[in-house]
């Protein structure tokens, strides 16, 4: 696996969107909703498929109610607002359920989404995890306002700022926007204020543009430890509860791991197969004498252009 985002300080906000919705509704991602989509029913093996190269991670199982992961940024906004424009079209009791970082909120694809949403009373739910950065970019750079939730009153739309970080809050939030979507078919925006603890991606340091003591300060803030902190308050769970979860995450990890390496190594061929609905002439030429060619190119022009360029004695 090459490059991976890791989502650590941000699994509540995707969780407990989850866990407030139906099984039928659109789970509609970016690459940071790892939690959210295994509890919507996406078998784990795929988002490492995904990381690996392999074109069977994005194969969504029947009846699985997510899309693939979304690595152009803001695209998948779209998506939601196609799908709930379905769902509201063919009568379904759907909605769509859609996430995105702050970075987002400033390309076109979030105005094209939010004002088609809004204008066309869609079942959409669209959730902003203000992580703080978009990559190295902090979102008082790139936001003027105080808060980026208020960027949906500009649409018509309800919305509201929640403690991304507050598993019980934010499901609180998306079952009141999944009500409202559901009985009003009316979109709602909600900024889930959290952060990114880790960094963009693997291939990133965040060291060189963020502050030590923003990123220990929000270490603190981290959801699960404040889920273990609210359970232990309540004598609702103990050290050896504890010992035997993580027990039981790391087989389920190291099983999960073992399929992902099991299943067949894809082929060459599938760096074409997935490009186009129909393979293009230059791209068939390339496949079939990928093998044969470090370039991958026709070697028929390639000779002759030699030949024209060597020397003569």
């Amino acid at each position: 696996m090459g490059t991976y985002p890791q989502n650590m300080g941000q699994e509540a906000a995707s969780l407990g969107a989850a866990y407030a919705l139906q099984k039928d509704d659109w789970f509609v991602t970016c690459y940071r909703e790892n939690a959210g989509l295994f509890w919507h029913g996406l078998p784990m093996e795929h988002v490492l498929l995904h990381w690996m190269g392999d074109e069977r991670g994005n194969e969504i199982p029947e009846g699985c109610y997510c899309t693939p992961l979304a690595i152009p940024i803001g695209t998948q906004m779209l998506h939601a607002a196609g799908l709930a424009w379905a769902a509201k079209y063919n009568g379904e009791n759907r909605i769509a359920c859609t996430f995105f970082g702050d970075g987002a909120t400033s390309e076109g694809d979030f105005h094209e989404a939010a004002n088609f949403a809004a204008n066309l009373d869609l079942p959409v739910v669209f959730v902003c995890q203000n992580n703080s950065w978009a990559i190295s970019v902090p979102t008082k750079i790139q936001c003027s306002a105080p808060t980026v939730a208020q960027r949906g009153i500009a649409y018509g739309m309800p919305c509201v700022q929640v403690d991304g970080n507050d598993l019980f809050a934010m499901v609180k939030v998306i079952r009141d926007a999944a009500v409202r979507a559901r009985d009003e078919k009316r979109p709602t925006f909600i900024e889930a204020v959290t952060y990114r603890l880790g960094d963009h991606t693997t291939a990133d340091d965040a060291r060189r543009y963020r502050d030590a003591d923003e990123v220990e300060m929000w270490k603190k803030r981290d959801p699960l430890i404040r889920l273990r902190l609210f359970l232990d308050e309540r004598k609702l769970w103990t050290t050896k509860k504890e010992e035997a979860l993580q027990a039981s995450a790391k087989e389920i990890v190291s099983a999960v791991v073992k399929r992902a390496e099991e299943i067949a190594e894809p082929t060459t061929n599938d760096i074409f197969d997935h490009t186009f609905a129909e393979i293009p002439p230059n791209l068939r030429v390339q496949r079939s004498t990928l093998r044969t060619h470090s370039l991958g190119q026709d070697p028929s022009p390639l000779r002759d252009t030699q030949a024209a360029s060597a020397p003569t004695r």
